[in-house]
């Protein structure tokens, strides 16, 4: 059963839309669709339930939350970085992880990769080009094997 949670964020006076978690594997093993800028309430709905989980998670793709669109959010110490329809166009330094994820339970072997760059676009839909490394490329491949519907 699915069902949406609505709390208010006092601080700014914005509602904050959180959404239920897709445990479903069949749901998550679709590989997701492109992104386009109707879908900019995707962004905020990922931001807020990745804030809300942020005690034990620290990336979202759109199909956690039941949305079958490639967007992901990545944790980035206190900022969260949203990535539309993202590519990888470069990576090295191959290494092999293990990894949990919030919809699945317990943990599974990963290959990742140190260092990434990666093509999106940003928030405002405008297109990025970023080099990633360490924790947050692992975050980034990861959140990405979820829009290609990969589960791990």
């Amino acid at each position: 059963m699915r069902y949406d949670k609505v709390n208010e964020n006092k601080q700014n006076e914005v509602p904050l839309m959180i959404k239920t978690i897709n445990c479903d594997p069949t749901f998550l093993a679709q590989k997701s669709v492109p992104a386009t800028s109707a879908d900019q309430q995707v962004l905020q709905d990922l931001n807020d339930t990745l804030q809300a989980h942020a005690a034990d998670c620290v990336g979202m793709a759109a199909n956690m939350i039941g949305v079958n669109k490639q967007i992901i959010v990545c944790q980035m110490g206190p900022l969260i970085l949203p990535l539309v329809n993202p590519k990888i166009t470069q990576k090295s330094g191959p290494y092999q992880a293990s990894e949990g994820c919030l919809s699945l339970s317990g943990e599974r072997p990963a290959k990742r990769y140190k260092k990434i760059t990666v093509q999106y676009l940003d928030q405002h839909f405008q297109p990025q080009t970023r080099q990633f490394t360490d924790f947050v490329a692992q975050i980034i491949q990861h959140e990405m094997d979820h829009c290609q519907g990969i589960l791990i």
